[in-house]
């Protein structure tokens, strides 16, 4: 039987940080990733010329996944938009985004006292308590605080942006609003070259540390010892049947495959039940040249679309190129997307757009987050990193922790499973 001191199972963004934050520390850690390659939901394709992430993926500069790569010595290239060539749609037809003060003043999407009340609620949103929201949902949230429909409609458009969260009626107020504040804050980036280039630079990171890591390598179990009080993990066992010995497991993974590989584990069962996964429909299309340069970004107010140029502020298309994220986020209410649906956005936001087609590519039902944080268990309700019942057990994920949602929840687990493992003081210069 091998051995070593942590066993991580996942190879994501959040396997791959936590690996490299405890082998900082002086652990012996090995990774073991199903797949031939290391990413996750972070892989980019290249096609034509073109870095084509699954869907449009966007790091928030203020949030928990940008201060994590910041420690781990991470460089971040790339830009995000500031609220030129931004459009809201709406009954078919595109309005002036409004952003900031001069496209707030000069939008048809809001009247006179519309505008108002909008200027009042974003103002005042950046200056709210998240935490003590708990037990209220976005919906909820939003019908309490915005008293004309025509403003709530937009500003629930801005937080399906930030929260990628389509069931405002299901999502909890506390998570929505702290998300939204992190998206404010700082603003967000693409990546140039995509999001595989987080991978790779972890990946080196990783390399550097003394992380050990085994690809194409399913773990079927987390092995544990029972009796003489609290249960704690033993190791692992992959498919082929090795066996892995190790104080502590890290399982960087969703609810469903946390729950089978602790068959029997009446916790895990039940996180897994409970677990709302958020999906989204996307369409990404590379384009030879932009029909219309000046639209750029285009969010749906009475549908729950997305569309955006991210080759404006990212390099991941070739000179003179374009790449275009569309999206649908969908939810109990509007479950499904068609591929002629997506287009006919595009068609709002770039007319003519086929005629410059040079690649493309539609995904139906991409999972976006894992479990969706409801109004009643908010952000304190998901499972803590280090797990209490089954001593030496880890998790990192976007379901997990108390902090944050999407990338920052995976980065934000790791973290704490580092710092809580390696101890304060320790895990503080580790990072």
């Amino acid at each position: 039987m091998k051995t070593t001191d942590v066993a991580v199972v996942g190879g994501g963004l959040g396997g791959l940080a936590v690996a490299t934050l405890l082998a900082r520390g002086g652990r012996r850690v090995v990774l073991f990733e199903k797949a031939r390659h290391l990413g996750g939901r972070a892989h980019t394709t290249h096609q034509e010329g073109y870095h084509l992430n699954l869907g449009p993926h966007a790091l928030y500069m203020a949030g928990a996944a940008a201060r994590v790569l910041g420690r781990l010595g991470l460089e971040l290239r790339g830009r995000g938009p500031r609220g030129e060539g931004g459009f809201a749609l709406r009954g078919g037809r595109l309005h002036t985004l409004p952003s900031g003060l001069v496209s707030l003043l000069t939008t048809d999407l809001l009247s006179t006292m519309g505008k108002l009340e909008f200027a009042r609620v974003m103002a005042n949103l950046m200056r709210v308590d998240a935490s003590t929201l708990k037990g209220m949902s976005l919906e909820e949230w939003l019908c309490a605080n915005v008293s004309r429909e025509e403003v709530r409609d937009p500003v629930a458009m801005l937080f399906r942006v930030s929260t990628y969260c389509a069931d405002l009626a299901l999502l909890g107020a506390d998570a929505a609003v702290a998300q939204h504040q992190a998206a404010m804050a700082q603003g967000v980036r693409y990546l140039d070259g995509g999001w595989v280039e987080l991978v790779r630079g972890l990946s080196a990171i990783a390399d550097a540390a003394g992380v050990e890591r085994v690809l194409s390598a399913r773990v079927e179990e987390v092995t544990r010892e029972e009796g003489g009080g609290r249960p704690r993990v033993h190791g692992v066992r992959l498919a082929d049947g090795t066996e892995w010995a190790a104080e502590a497991v890290v399982l960087a993974a969703g609810p469903q495959d946390v729950a089978a590989l602790l068959p029997g584990d009446a916790v895990a069962a039940g996180w897994a039940a409970k677990a709302v996964p958020v999906k989204a429909a996307t369409l990404e299309v590379g384009l030879s040249r932009l029909p219309r340069p000046g639209a750029l970004i285009a969010f749906g107010v009475d549908r729950p679309w997305y569309a955006s140029v991210h080759s404006a502020w990212a390099r991941v298309a070739p000179e003179g190129g374009a790449l275009v994220h569309v999206a649908k986020y969908l939810g109990e209410r509007d479950a499904v997307a068609s591929e002629p649906e997506l287009e006919g956005v595009l068609e709002l936001l770039q007319p003519g757009w086929r005629q410059h087609v040079v690649t493309r590519r539609f995904l139906p039902g991409l999972t976006v987050m894992h479990a969706l944080p409801t109004k009643t268990e908010g952000l304190e309700g998901r499972p803590r990193p280090v797990v209490e019942h089954l001593q030496g057990l880890g998790l990192v994920g976007d379901w997990v922790g108390p902090e944050g949602m999407l990338v920052d929840a995976s980065l934000s687990s790791a973290e704490a499973v580092a710092r809580a493992w390696l101890g304060r003081a320790e895990g503080a210069r580790a990072a």
